[in-house]
């Protein structure tokens, strides 16, 4: 008896700490966050995150974006069952493949990407690597490995890097197809062109496609016929880098074709400054002593050739009347402007033992030129037969 009462009390004491407070709620449990569809990659994907097979690019696909999380590395691609030779093809609607800086590796059978009519393709942060030649002997077809084909459908880009790439026709858009890119660089790629005729390029147009590319780099690419071959229209807009390309046809800007071709200007040269038509202005001076005084009045001897009364004049020069400020912080120890008739041959010698230079008074700014000087009893001397100024700085 005694042990049901303790058995009785413990299921009472049990249910009753299982209520909840008076006037408390329990709280909801807490949603765990979910992906939009569009930004999860479904299970069919390759190691990569991007689709494995042509089939998820058409218009029954319910998801849209693919998010690359690893290289592509693919030597044969999952192909359709239509065109045996074709690596994707997005066959309706629009999809976006963020390559989040990962890199599709070649070589491909063909081309990389081929969108039809109505088809949108979005490609970000991507580098194409090492896509191309591919020769197909058993199917009986040769493959100029292009990376993007765009025929009737279109292709945008942004941020996308062509590396080490082999082939004709890296980018082509044809019967109406449509290819704009933003910030892409080609680098390093190798044409190959088979067959009589065939000229090989890097972008190609047929008579109705259209390419446009902005800020775009062409950088180490050799054995191409020419970068663009326009059956269409081409436009290379903004900035324009060209840059140790070695192809076999030259023009202004690589192009072959009877299609448009439209480029940025070449940036004008820069002009000339204007440099304005300077006014000479009295050099500050102190008062004025005549070359014979000069010698009594300072210690500065002044010689000339045909005498101190021919047309020679003399003024002893202050810091200020240098004006060149790296002269006056070097210590300079004195100084004297000299104009007239100089070509004579002037000779000028310092009570001091220094260096002298001379600034000419026919360059302005004043050009400041190390002069040839002796030293002699305690002088020093140098001589000149243009005006300008000389001055005597300690020695080094």
């Amino acid at each position: 008896m005694r042990g049901k009462m303790i058995l009785l009390s413990c299921l009472l004491l049990s249910f009753a700490l299982a209520l909840p407070v008076q006037g408390q709620q329990t709280p909801a449990p807490t949603p765990v966050p979910t992906l939009p569809t569009s930004l999860t990659n479904p299970i069919t994907m390759a190691p990569c995150g991007l689709p494995a097979s042509w089939a998820q690019f058409t218009s029954s696909a319910t998801v849209k974006t693919f998010n690359m999380t690893a290289d592509c590395v693919f030597s044969r691609w999952a192909v359709n069952n239509s065109s045996s030779f074709l690596s994707f093809s997005a066959n309706a609607g629009e999809f976006t493949i963020n390559g989040n800086g990962y890199s599709i590796i070649g070589p491909s059978n063909a081309r990389v990407f081929y969108v039809f009519q109505g088809v949108t393709l979005n490609l970000n942060d991507i580098v194409f690597r090492e896509t191309g030649f591919h020769i197909e002997l058993s199917l009986g077809f040769l493959s100029y490995g292009r990376g993007l084909l765009a025929s009737g459908g279109r292709i945008n880009g942004s941020n996308l890097i062509f590396r080490d790439a082999s082939g004709n026709g890296l980018l082509a858009a044809i019967q109406g197809g449509e290819i704009h890119l933003e910030n892409a660089q080609f680098l390093n790629g190798r044409g190959i062109g088979l067959g009589t005729g065939a000229r090989p390029s890097l972008i190609a147009t047929g008579p109705m496609g259209l390419i446009s590319i902005t800020n775009s780099v062409f950088r180490g690419n050799t054995g191409y016929e020419a970068l663009v071959n326009s059956q269409g229209t081409v436009q290379l807009q903004g900035s324009l880098t060209l840059a140790d390309n070695s192809v076999s046809y030259s023009s202004p800007y690589l192009t072959i074709g009877d299609g448009v071709v439209m480029v940025p200007p070449p940036p004008p040269k820069p002009k000339k400054k204007d440099v304005p038509t300077l006014t000479p202005t009295a050099t500050p001076r102190p008062p004025a002593v005549t070359c014979p005084g000069l010698s009594q009045a300072t210690g500065i001897a002044v010689h000339a050739t045909y005498g101190l009364t021919s047309g020679v004049q003399c003024q002893r020069l202050d810091g200020a009347g240098i004006g060149i400020q790296s002269l006056v912080d070097a210590g300079f120890i004195d100084a004297v402007d000299i104009w007239g008739y100089v070509d004579q041959g002037i000779e000028v010698c310092f009570p001091q033992v220094g260096r002298v230079v001379f600034l000419d008074a026919r360059t302005m700014p004043r050009a400041i030129t190390p002069l040839a000087s002796a030293v002699a009893n305690g002088q020093t001397c140098a001589a000149i037969d243009s005006p300008g100024s000389l001055v005597l700085l300690p020695p080094e």
